[in-house]
């Protein structure tokens, strides 16, 4: 059991910005059961964008079932359940990190989606929806007011961000937050047709700077800083402007927050949106030593050793993030903003996380 460094009396507030990345959002479940472990601040508001908006409402319906413990039960059972659907024994090979989707499997998915959707064949049937309702409450998670929650969607017919907030869960939302239109079908919602919430915002961290309240905001992200080699085949190309178009809307937020927070920083006098800025507490857990090499069909690996594999390594980088950067929370950021985000942020492998 590590030491952790000495941490402020007083326990402040800390909201979480959880990224979407299919099964990949198995390492941020790593990183959420060590934070109710060993962190040291009460969680007080999420914003989560497809897999992050499953584990943000599993996590806040834990923690309102019973508390740390309770959220830390209810991760491992929705995983658990995730991991356990059974076409995954012969779709995947490998192990760990080297776990992949068989040439039989990878066949079928690239011949699925010469389809639509709408085109396919048999039920519609998303096992996430049976998952979901067998887990949360819905209607005691709108009500309850310990835990903000802010899950982005993407309205199909424009484009827009359609961010669902406390009030508004559902399990339609959550789904929406998830839906892969090559995949599967738009969720409606009042009549108006939803797509993965990654298309408009991977997370929405501004939600969470303005509306939560919190004095510490930690990014969880499953993006990579870099990609690696060029891709050349026409798969290859297809699954990094996927992934692209999947980080572009934070990196843009992302840097525009970062020039804000830059310029309230060198204000003499603030108020409204500036003061908050001003006073919030950046961190950052990413996965990219865990992810960047995994191949991008991993994400479609419901595995149960696989997601297993990816807890352990979430859980292992926060262990080592709180021992390095836990004396910070409540105090001061750990991270750079300018540094990261900023217009004028050095390549990847030489950006500084700390302040």
């Amino acid at each position: 059991m590590p030491t952790w460094p000495l941490i402020p009396r007083r326990s402040p507030s800390l909201a979480l910005a959880l990224q979407g990345g299919g099964a990949h959002g198995a390492f941020t479940w790593g990183v959420l059961d060590a934070l109710l472990e060993h962190g040291p601040m009460p969680i007080t508001a999420i914003s989560g964008t497809s897999a992050g908006a499953m584990n943000a409402v599993v996590l806040a319906q834990g923690l309102l079932d019973g508390g740390r413990d309770g959220a830390r039960a209810a991760l491992a059972r929705y995983w658990d359940a995730v991991g356990s659907q059974p076409a995954f024994e012969w779709l995947t090979q490998g192990e760990g990190e080297h776990t992949t989707l068989t040439p039989a499997a990878r066949w079928w998915m690239r011949w699925s989606q010469q389809l639509s959707p709408y085109q396919r064949l048999g039920q519609d049937a998303n096992p996430l929806r049976e998952i979901l309702a067998a887990q949360v409450d819905f209607a005691r998670l709108r009500q309850q007011r310990d835990v903000r929650l802010f899950i982005a969607a993407t309205q199909a017919n424009s484009g827009r961000l359609r961010l669902f907030t406390t009030g508004e869960l559902s399990i339609d939302a959550v789904l929406a937050s998830a839906c892969l239109p090559t995949l599967q079908k738009a969720v409606l919602i009042d009549g108006e047709p939803y797509w993965d919430g990654g298309f408009s915002a991977n997370p929405a961290v501004s939600p969470l700077i303005h509306d939560s309240g919190a004095s510490d905001l930690l990014l969880v992200m499953l993006s990579p800083w870099a990609y690696g080699a060029l891709p050349t085949t026409a798969a290859e190309i297809q699954l990094r402007a996927m992934d692209i178009g999947f980080n572009a809307a934070f990196l843009r937020e992302m840097r525009a927050l970062a020039e804000n927070s830059a310029r309230a920083g060198r204000q003499w006098w603030r108020a409204g949106s500036d003061a908050r800025l001003a006073r919030l507490n950046w961190h950052v857990v990413d996965g990219h030593d865990a992810l960047a090499s995994l191949s991008g069909d991993s994400r479609l690996i419901a595995h149960r050793r696989f997601l297993e594999h990816l807890r352990d390594a979430g859980r292992a980088r926060t262990v080592a993030w709180l021992a390095e950067h836990g004396s910070a929370l409540g105090r001061r950021s750990s991270a750079d903003l300018g540094a990261l985000f900023g217009s004028d942020a050095p390549p990847p492998g030489l950006r500084p996380l700390t302040a």
